[in-house]
């Protein structure tokens, strides 16, 4: 990666036009060819950009803009476009170049994968009597998060989500249709697990006999002490 600041002005040219006026900015040049111009506000998002794949050229200025004060150009082409950023350096303030690696990208905590492999090692949250038959149970149209058994023998499917809306609903009421299809099976029961449940999800449940669960993410992970809270 390359980092110049500098005091220069940007003007993109394409599907439309945009100009930044002289002043001092961050240039970060990225390996993947992208060119994001930053400045010292406006938090993570850049004033303006080009997307890879893009050529970046470093020209000399034309003599209108060497007159002007510019030092060097910056000419950034999309390859697959003819969009296109003009960089005008005035003044090269500071330069530097990383070699960043390969980055191995986010590892989000408290994804699906987590909630369901924790509801399986503490699965007496569902109730008492409860037991895990298995995760991942595949069906025709898709794994089942967690299949387990209730305190009276009847089998349970439950779907899991960081975040449960409509189409959490939906998904479970299709593997229940299918699900109740086999008489060893049925009846199945579902519940609907999730750290957070939107009111229209909870209702579209309710009216379809499937419970919901809402579940503490950070006390499953035993992270959050319950007992010493105080309210």
């Amino acid at each position: 990666m390359r980092l110049v600041i500098a005091r220069c002005s940007v003007d993109y040219i394409g599907r439309l036009r945009a100009h930044l006026p002289l002043a001092t900015r961050l240039l970060m040049v990225k390996a993947d060819g992208s060119v994001l111009v930053h400045s010292d506000g406006g938090s993570y998002k850049p004033l303006n950009w080009m997307s890879p794949p893009a050529t970046v050229r470093i020209l000399e200025p034309a003599a209108e803009d060497a007159e002007l004060g510019v030092t060097e150009t910056w000419n950034v082409q999309h390859a697959k476009s003819d969009d296109r950023l003009v960089i005008s350096i005035h003044e090269l303030l500071h330069e530097s170049s990383h070699d960043l690696g390969v980055d191995p990208g986010l590892i989000k905590d408290g994804v699906e994968a987590d909630l369901q492999r924790l509801l399986a090692e503490q699965i007496s949250l569902l109730g008492d009597g409860y037991s895990l038959i298995r995760r991942e149970y595949m069906t025709a149209i898709g794994p089942v998060d967690i299949l387990a058994r209730d305190g009276e023998g009847r089998t349970v499917a439950i779907e899991l989500k960081r975040r449960g809306d409509i189409d959490g609903v939906e998904q479970l009421t299709r593997y229940l249709e299918l699900l109740n299809r086999n008489p060893l099976m049925a009846p199945v029961k579902g519940i609907f697990a999730a750290q957070q449940i939107k009111p229209q999800a909870r209702v579209l449940a309710q009216d379809r006999g499937i419970d919901c669960l809402t579940l503490d993410y950070d006390a499953m992970r035993g992270v959050d002490d319950a007992d010493s809270r105080l309210f």
